[in-house]
């Protein structure tokens, strides 16, 4: 008989129904709910149906029949609430294992009975979400409370799994995900329960999103829910309850495009009433489920609340002849989680940690943790994030501080503030049972910071598995036996054979290591320093083409620790380090996000002197830099702190170029006087956008794309944008009302899986500027919501924003449903990662009306005025067309170019085999 990993390949597997709604079928009372055996227990116990199993097993049998018999190929044990930790409410916590082997027994049962060789059925162990969070605070006025600990919800969580694996369930399916960190501690006690038992079973996971956005109870979106659960050996994930089937349906779409897993779904029957009932008929929901069918992108279909065997049994036929989704491939890069996803991508070429909240680094810090001023303390952190931290460490390594108890406590607490929380987290300790204790706080995929070989392998080893259980990359130090390695050869050595064994006797998935080759003090008066930072650039190149996949960090401030006083020096000597390391393939490092100090705008003779030291290209290199930096120290370490010196670029007298240099550093203190001055030179304030702002933000783009700009400091930049166009807003608003004729309607939105808004939000000034109609759907906007807006709002033009190469593929979705629909409205693409190349070759073609190429947003309003004026439109499309159509050909050319070079590359290859 076939196996479920087996038939899953082959075709569409339907699970059961609700057992609760068909429970509600029976209008059981108190005492039936009790029967004889129970008549004493204290408490309520109607409603406690997973008690049903002893009490009234007949019931829970007939329902699993109801199920089968009308073609459920997988049935739930009916112990979605039999952990103790539920089970305390009706005080039955002393039966919860007699419940769940009596109930895996009578699953058991009748899928033997109702299985034949060509219809097998299955069993899943149902094992709910429990009803407490380890994520969430119970007390608005203690955010740092818990009314339960990971601990104890495995120990809940072992007890109920182990007895449904010897009652003999085929899956243990953990649903209803409302709270990741319930679901990892799930996960940990699933794979206890299976050591225990000396079964292993298919893992199933399925979440419950609580709102339009996507995001679990917890707040997570389902990409980061997706992050932290990976390191798992998953069967299936999916989603229920929730929503019906229709709202549901994008969410689980996005989730096949990205899980690599079979993807369930088991959706209620449509939102409830007013009265809490479910009003969505068998054949309106079965309507719906077959789109899912339709679009491939399900290989298991069931019903969550209000639905029955009515319901399943209307599936059955709709499953016949469809091809099963086939998961996608595991991503090839580092995911890491918060509330949100962090993907290591050619995107974020470079991920900076803040790394203030150290109680080592920051005598403040330390400070507010030892006076217990826990809000001034999550101020720093959430600054941080503020200035562009993609991910906050935390480290609490002090002799007088009980550092596992405040690392706890400051977790939870950052766990409670979404501004900080929804970055991912660097657990940093030297103590491993801290970082231990730190993760079991954390629902997202974090980072360890970090381990290593100088105890030994056995101990690297033990560490290594723990955090691999729980989820999370980790830091490698390059240190073994010997101590730490400090030159180029010791440095490869040890991380060389850190990786063999992470890899082939961890079995840690090489993306999420990351490896710190130690950055350390240059130009400290000792020679045998003067190599300290080529050599850790030099081994950041080997590592990342010899140790596939993973990574490179480093303490970046560790680097000009001899400078200390002079942080123009200092923050000059990160600059210069960060550029030639992140070239050479460092991809992460804990530094300052707010410096301001570009390797760009370093004056050559600094820039010089810097180079020669961390290039180590002169002998007296570190000695020339130290007398630099005393000759310069009144005007250099001081620059910052001097207003004179500081505002310097106040004494252009070019407003325009003020406010570009303004832009590009990030500088928000003048800009009310300077725009105030710059209204008087144009006839109208948007012009100001689209002149020397937009001049600004195409220079800071010009900047990170050759890498001498990081996404912190385009962070600043973008902020400060949005504060000039709030300034400008009222001017705007006024020239508008002088000229109130609508130009047309422009529906705007940045398309899904996409979070970011800037480009957009110009785009929507500039167009309102210009009398446009302007209809925001805002970011992360999924298709159909686009076409469902364009079609009710009769707009047109739409305009379609992205900043991520995923963005470019879900334009094309976009582009390709509008068509579905029957629309022609003109589209106009924009966004850092879009192209006319692209364009021309993938989103124009999948279209039947105008797509246009935006390159920045001053020339919206000119694109739309010729595309909506009826003499012009003809022949601006004709000319793009054709533009689009030659891009086309010489693409094709290139192509048979590329492969004819590959053919001879072959053959020359095959003359010396």
């Amino acid at each position: 008989m076939a196996t479920i990993q087996e038939l899953i390949k082959q075709r569409i597997l339907i699970l059961d129904g609700a057992i609760g709604t068909l429970i509600q079928t029976y209008n059981l009372s108190e005492k039936e709910f009790r029967g004889e055996r129970f008549k004493d227990l204290p408490g309520l116990q109607k409603g406690n149906n997973d008690l049903l199993c002893l009490s009234r097993p007949d019931i829970i049998t007939e329902i699993h029949c109801r199920y089968l018999s009308v073609g459920a190929d997988i049935i739930e044990t009916n112990t979605f609430n039999a952990q103790r930790i539920s089970m305390a409410d009706y005080h039955t916590e002393h039966l919860v294992r007699e419940i769940n082997l009596t109930a895996a027994k009578i699953a058991c049962q009748m899928a033997d009975k109702y299985s034949t060789s060509d219809k097998p059925r299955f069993v899943a162990g149902s094992v709910g979400p429990t009803n407490k969070a380890c994520s969430i605070s119970p007390d608005i006025n203690n955010p740092a409370f818990r009314s339960l600990t990971f601990d104890e919800l495995v120990e809940a969580y072992r007890e109920q799994m182990e007895a449904l694996l010897e009652g003999g369930v085929d899956t243990l399916l953990i649903e209803t995900i409302f709270d990741t960190l319930n679901a990892k501690a799930a996960i940990y006690a699933a794979e206890d329960a299976m050591k225990s038992t000396g079964r292993k079973v298919p893992l199933m996971l399925s979440a419950t999103i609580s709102d339009i956005a996507g995001r679990t109870l917890s707040g997570q979106t389902l990409d980061a829910f997706l992050a932290s659960v990976m390191h798992a050996d998953i069967f299936s994930i999916g989603l229920n309850c929730s929503f019906g089937a229709k709202q549901m349906f994008p969410f689980l779409e996005h989730l096949a495009e990205k899980a690599p897993y079979y993807i369930s779904v088991y959706p209620n029957a449509g939102l409830p009433n007013s009265l809490g009932l479910y009003d969505e008929t068998p054949n309106h929901m079965a309507s719906e489920i077959k789109e899912y069918l339709d679009k491939e992108i399900v290989n298991i279909i069931g019903g969550c609340c209000g639905t029955t065997e009515k319901y399943i049994e209307k599936y059955v036929p709709l499953t016949r002849n469809v091809k099963p989704h086939i998961p996608v491939k595991k991503p090839e890069t580092l995911w890491l989680s918060g509330l949100e996803l962090l993907e290591q991508n050619s995107e974020i070429n470079f991920i900076n940690v803040g790394e203030r909240c150290n109680v080592a680094g920051s005598r403040k810090f330390l400070r507010l943790i030892n006076e217990k001023n826990y809000e001034e303390a999550l101020s720093i952190a959430r600054k941080q994030v503020e200035d562009g931290a993609l991910a906050i460490d935390i480290n609490m390594d002090d002799g007088l501080l009980d550092t596992k108890k405040e690392m706890v406590n400051f977790l939870n607490l950052v766990m409670s503030d979404p501004d900080i929380a929804k970055v991912p987290i660097m657990i940093d300790s030297s103590k491993f049972e801290v970082i231990e204790a730190g993760l079991k706080c954390l629902q997202g995929k974090s980072i360890v910071n970090s381990i290593s070989l100088k105890e030994g392998e056995q101990k690297f080893i033990d560490h290594a598995r723990k955090i691999k259980r729980l989820g999370a990359a980790v830091v490698v130090m390059a240190f073994d036996e010997q101590g730490q390695a400090v030159t180029y050869e010791r440095k490869i050595e040890v991380c060389a054979r850190a990786y063999k064994i992470l890899t082939e006797i961890v079995h840690f998935n090489p993306y999420d290591i990351i490896f710190d080759p130690n950055v350390l003090s240059v130009a400290t008066g000792m020679e045998e320093h003067n190599k300290y930072a080529v050599d850790y650039i030099l081994a950041t190149e080997w590592i990342r083409k010899n140790l596939l996949g993973t990574h490179v960090s480093g303490g970046v401030s560790n680097l000009s620790f001899s400078f200390r006083g002079n942080n123009y020096i200092r923050e000059a000597m990160h600059a210069v380090f960060l550029y030639h390391a992140i070239q050479k393939g460092m991809d992460m490092g804990i530094v300052n996000p707010s410096t301001s100090v570009l390797y760009s705008e370093l004056p050559d003779e600094v820039l010089k002197c810097i180079e020669d030291v961390i290039l180590n290209r002169r002998p007296d290199a570190a000695e020339r830099l130290i007398e630099f930096a005393e000759k310069q120290k009144n005007e250099l370490a001081n620059m910052q702190s001097d207003p004179n010196k500081k505002d310097a670029w106040r004494e252009e007298q070019d407003v325009n170029k003020r406010l570009q240099y303004a832009l590009v550093k990030g500088i928000g203190d003048y800009l009310e006087q300077d725009l105030a001055e710059a209204v008087k030179c144009y006839p109208k304030a948007v012009d100001i956008i689209e002149g020397p702002l937009m001049d600004g933000m195409n220079t800071v783009g010009t900047l990170f794309g050759v890498g001498k700009m990081f996404l912190p400091q385009v962070v600043k930049t973008a902020r400060t944008m949005k504060k000039a166009v709030a300034i400008l807003q009222p001017l705007i608003e006024a020239d508008k009302q002088e000229d109130a004729k609508s130009n047309g309607k422009v529906l705007v939105a940045t398309v899904k899986g996409d979070v970011h808004d800037i480009g957009k939000n110009i785009v929507a000034v500039v167009m309102a500027c210009n009398n446009y109609e302007i209809i925001d759907l805002g970011v992360m906007v999924p298709a159909d919501k686009i076409v469902e807006e364009a079609i009710r709002q009769k707009v047109d033009i739409i305009g379609l924003s992205g900043l991520i190469t995923p963005s470019l593929e879900e334009m094309v979705h976009v582009a390709s449903e509008l068509r579905k629909a029957g629309l022609d409205i003109p589209i106009m693409i924009g966004g850092a990662t879009t192209s006319k190349l692209h364009t021309a070759l993938k989103i124009a073609p999948v279209y039947g009306g105008p797509v246009v190429y935006i390159k920045d947003a001053s020339q919206n309003a000119l694109a739309a005025q010729k595309l909506l004026n009826p003499k012009q439109k003809e022949s601006f499309v004709s000319q793009l067309n054709k533009e689009y159509e030659e891009l086309r050909e010489q693409n094709a050319r290139k192509g048979d170019k590329t492969v004819a070079i590959e053919e001879a590359r072959r053959k020359r290859l095959n003359l010396f085999e």
